[in-house]
């Protein structure tokens, strides 16, 4: 009977639990699709790290964050995002430069009151690399020495190194030696002093996946996943296992505009590990970016120069933390909200805080993982990306190719050669199609370089003994290549390269229309490089035209040709199984316009997966008008010009007096 009893109790005691967790839960809004929980232990003034699943939930600029009690009251708060100040850089006061014996010593006053850590030198020489020694001195006659075998450099191809990093002090002068012993002096026409921050600030380091590697002529392409959007990222960091190397690289993040998704530079940087004979290696695999990534997606872009692509083991993101203030009147549970797409952000009087926020220690506080609100209503004016567009009638559409979905959520299909020579060339005629209806997508441009392998032909001319040409014939009219590449096992050689492509005019005939020319110089003894030409604008047909004079030279061998494209994406949201198709190849359509805001960020920050186009359906043959616009001509032009010139000839053989009878 006792265990009777304490069996009911314990029943009774949960679905009270249950009642009050089911009646908290109901005092928060139902606007909101996800829901962490936290405990306070007592009143007053509370600031903590917002974790980096609150982030990645929340909108880019965490416009949909609120702060809730537990008993469903709206708490005002303040997001702050710690930044390190403005760095003071200014020249030095006075610069002053020396030669002695198998060294140059700049000597500079620092004009810093202030602890300065680090120096830049100005030089106009270019291709060197140097050790530098840095001493300091508060009185210009007692030295301290700061710094040993920091290098300087810079490189053909754009990589340079002209920062020397110094323990943050203060020194009224400074006393830079560079080494000359194994190379020739250079000039050097200035200075600058950069002062040190005072002010430390926390930060901690996490993985990202690469998830995609392309490697294009001079450059290495590298997607990151951040594993989470929103993160406030101070620097990127690179692994290698490379001995020795140095490297330019840029850090992109894709941007919304009214075109589409667009890349823009967000960072650049030089990572390095050289090593001055006599010195041991200086090792820089840091590259600044201090701005907040909203999407998961960071990319790479790393210059190779004519080096062989850099050997990237891993990269790591050094974060800085988000922090959000609080006054807590009660101890108690909170609970933080995100998920809200339509929300504006909030606007609170902040006055009722009172102190000063800097002073505001950081509190630890244990943030359960999100978790689905169970009272969200998910707002019907944003079916958003599920719903199709507005009907559309597809009868003037040439082609399409069909897509298969295996998953459901956001979706990435590449452009492929057939649909980049029929659509148009700003893809205003592309269309994603369920059914009937639009498919609402998004155009992302991307600096990833396609190469596709071409068939080349040497032509001969028994009149032009001394010019060598290629015919090269293309995959599809009408590419949006951006260059052309081959190589060749002459050893020396100095030739001007000209391309051309083969077109046609208004009335048939053909002509060269002239696309690029450069110098391509080849030397014995020193590695084969390939060759490379630029492109642009799109292509209108199928053949090119690679020539060069020889002079009095003999001929020389091409081979491996090659020509790039710039891969282009659509980003669209759509469910497993369903059949959708991409529309192309109607020149007359205006491009479609949707709401952007609704689609882009949502795709930028979702996981995507990756779709394969299927083979290209002709829906309709081209007409006649379309198939003999300006610059197309043909046999047709040809043949109806000959029955007008037939015509008129009949018609003047009658008007012409007939001759006499005999």
């Amino acid at each position: 009977m006792k265990n009777h009893i304490n069996h009911v109790t314990k029943y009774f005691v949960a679905v009270l639990a249950l009642v009050w967790t089911l009646a908290a839960n109901a005092a928060l809004p139902g606007d909101w699709e996800r829901e962490q929980s936290f405990e306070v232990s007592a009143p007053g003034l509370l600031k903590f790290s917002l974790p980096v699943e609150t982030l990645d939930s929340a909108r880019a600029g965490l416009e949909d964050l609120r702060l809730y009690d537990d008993a469903g009251n709206e708490v005002p708060f303040l997001i702050t995002h710690p930044a390190p100040a403005r760095k003071i850089i200014q020249a030095a006061k006075s610069f002053r430069v020396q030669l002695n014996g198998n060294s140059t010593i700049v000597t500079l006053e620092t004009g810093m009151t202030q602890p300065l850590d680090g120096v830049t030198l100005d030089s106009p020489a270019q291709n060197f690399i140097k050790a530098v020694r840095v001493d300091g001195s508060a009185d210009g006659k007692s030295w301290q020495s700061l710094a040993q075998g920091q290098p300087i450099f810079r490189q053909p191809y754009g990589a340079g190194q002209m920062h020397i990093s110094l323990p943050a002090g203060v020194w009224r002068w400074l006393r830079l030696t560079v080494d000359d012993q194994r190379s020739q002096a250079i000039p050097f026409t200035g200075a600058q002093v950069f002062a040190a921050n005072t002010e430390p600030l926390s930060s901690e380091f996490q993985s990202a996946t690469i998830i995609e590697r392309n490697e294009n002529p001079g450059e290495t392409r590298l997607t990151l996943n951040l594993g989470a959007a929103n993160l406030d990222v101070a620097t990127v960091q690179i692994e290698t296992d490379e001995p020795l190397f140095t490297r330019s690289v840029s850090l992109i993040v894709p941007r919304i505009t009214e075109a589409g998704i667009v890349e823009q530079i967000v960072g650049q940087g030089v990572i390095y590990r050289v090593a001055v004979e006599g010195q041991r290696a200086s090792t820089n695999l840091f590259v600044p970016l201090a701005a907040q990534v909203r999407s998961r997606e960071l990319i790479l872009l790393i210059q190779n120069g004519d080096s062989p692509p850099l050997s990237v083991t891993g990269v790591r993101v050094e974060r800085r933390p988000v922090y959000l203030v609080f006054l807590a009147r009660t101890a108690g549970k909170f609970h933080l909200l995100t998920g809200n797409k339509l929300c504006p952000a909030p606007r609170y009087d902040l006055a009722a805080l009172g102190a000063d926020l800097k002073n505001v220690t950081v509190t630890p506080v244990t943030i359960s993982a999100p978790a689905a609100n169970p009272n969200y209503r998910e707002p019907e004016a944003l079916a958003g990306l599920e719903v199709s567009g507005v009907a559309l009638d597809v009868a003037g559409w040439k082609y399409r190719k069909p897509v298969l979905l295996s998953q459901s959520g956001a979706q990435q299909v590449e452009l492929d050669l057939e649909v980049l020579s029929h659509a148009n060339a700003d893809f205003s005629d592309v269309r994603v199609m369920r059914g009937s209806n639009q498919v609402p997508f998004i155009i992302q441009r991307t600096s990833i370089s396609r190469g596709v392998k071409l068939a080349a032909f040497p032509l001969k001319d028994p009149q032009k003994t001394q010019l060598s040409r290629w015919l090269i014939s293309l995959p599809q009219p009408g590419l949006p290549l951006t260059r052309l590449t081959c190589v060749s096992q002459t050893p020396l050689f100095r030739r001007t390269m000209s391309l051309y492509e083969q077109r046609t005019d208004d009335r048939g005939g053909t002509f060269r229309y002239p696309l690029a020319a450069t110098d391509w110089t080849q030397i014995m003894g020193i590695q084969p490089q390939e060759f490379s030409i630029p492109i642009g604008g799109r292509l209108q047909g199928k053949l090119l035209i690679l020539e060069t004079e020889n002079g009095d030279n003999p001929p020389i061998e091409l081979k491996d040709f090659q020509a790039f494209y710039p891969a282009t994406r659509l980003l669209f949201k759509a469910n497993k199984g369903e059949a959708l198709y991409i529309y192309y190849g109607n020149p007359r359509v205006p491009p479609p316009n949707y709401d952007l805001s609704l689609v882009a960020g949502e795709l930028l920050a979702a996981d995507k997966h990756t779709l394969a186009l299927f083979p290209e359906e002709q829906l309709k043959k081209s007409s006649w008008a379309e198939n003999h616009s300006p610059g197309s001509g043909g046999v047709v032009f040809w043949g109806i010009l000959a029955v007008v010139v037939v015509g008129l000839l009949v018609i003047i053989s009658r008007l012409l007096p007939k001759p006499p009878a005999t």
